[in-house]
């Protein structure tokens, strides 16, 4: 594809029902809302850890950074960020801001100095982002059984903001599903299933544990930079919540992917992010979303072991519900 992405025709994501690997075809099966909320109590960990506003952090330990560390040999290091996207179009509806508020010429005395600004409404699908635990409620709860109208207002959020999370830093593992099943990406609206996370460990011999950063490649950002831009909140790949359990039981502590970690058409009826739902609000687990997976995917590949080292450093935000990110794997 020639020219810029956003100009160039919408393409149709696969039918809903249109297979994409061996494990299953499209976003089902369907949940009722009564099977998710018994799922929901599955996989919540509510009252677990004293420093509630942290979640599943809790779960990295020091002696985890220190594992994670011995990962590192080669000292490649692999940004995992998309770059500050303001342009207008179907999967940028709130396009980030970027000016120059100085070219020199406004302060007098030498050196002349260049500033620019930069803001975000960065809770979309175009910026790379990582969700605090207040940037989701169900049924009026944020983590740990926190009523959303209480402890979050115009102000922001006065628990689990993201200044509570702080660097992160843990063991990433990257589920490459299109190197996996064969194929360029998978097609948006194909739902990863537990039997997708089990299939893809054997395949790249890696195995998910406590205190882990999972990240899910499905290949949304080369198959935008090969066919051009569509919608990935009408459709996109990303996890069936019937894959949540697996990940509780692994002790994950991050999750994210090049997506938003959730399906879409979204399988749980009258709920449209229930990933979401269940990772932050369920079981306390952040969010990284919008990542940029490519060159991990060939780093890893060239290396051929698929667990690193993540680092991931929010913006220190009192009240923020998340922060813009650029992850960086070092393998």
């Amino acid at each position: 594809m020639t020219g810029n992405p956003s100009e160039s025709p919408i393409p149709p994501p696969a039918p809903a029902g249109a297979d994409n690997g061996p494990a299953g075809a499209g976003n089902g099966p369907a949940v009722s809302r009564q099977e998710f909320d018994a799922l929901f109590e599955t996989v919540r960990t509510w009252g677990r850890w004293t420093r509630a506003d942290r979640g599943a952090w809790n779960r990295v330990t020091p002696d985890h950074v220190r594992r994670a560390t011995a990962l590192v040999r080669s000292g490649t290091t692999v940004p995992l960020g998309r770059p500050w996207n303001t342009t207008p179009g179907p999967d940028n509806s709130r396009p980030a801001l970027h000016y120059m508020s100085d070219l020199g010429d406004i302060e007098p005395p030498e050196p002349s100095t260049h500033k620019d600004f930069l803001a975000a409404d960065y809770h979309g699908k175009a910026v790379s982002h990582l969700d605090a635990l207040s940037h989701v409620a169900y049924r009026g709860q944020l983590y740990d059984g926190r009523s959303a109208h209480e402890w979050v207002d115009a102000g922001g959020a006065r628990f689990g903001d993201v200044s509570a999370l702080g660097p992160l830093v843990t063991r990433g593992v990257l589920l490459d599903l299109p190197t996996v099943l064969g194929c360029a990406w998978l097609e948006p609206g194909r739902a990863v299933h537990a039997a997708d996370i089990v299939a893809a460990e054997q395949a790249l011999d890696v195995t998910i544990g406590e205190g882990d950063a999972v990240l899910l490649r499905s290949g949304s950002v080369r198959r935008r930079r090969e066919l051009g831009v569509w919608d990935p909140g009408t459709a996109s790949a990303g996890f069936h919540v019937d894959a949540v359990p697996l990940l509780a039981e692994r002790g994950i502590a991050l999750l994210g992917g090049d997506g938003d970690s959730d399906v879409r058409p979204s399988p749980v009826d009258g709920l449209h992010s229930p990933v979401h739902a269940l990772a932050l609000a369920a079981m306390g687990v952040p969010l990284l979303d919008n990542l940029d997976l490519e060159a991990l995917s060939a780093t890893a590949a060239g290396a051929g072991r698929y667990a690193f080292l993540l680092v991931v450093a929010p913006l220190d935000i009192p009240g923020g519900t998340g922060s813009p990110v650029n992850p960086v794997a070092v393998l």
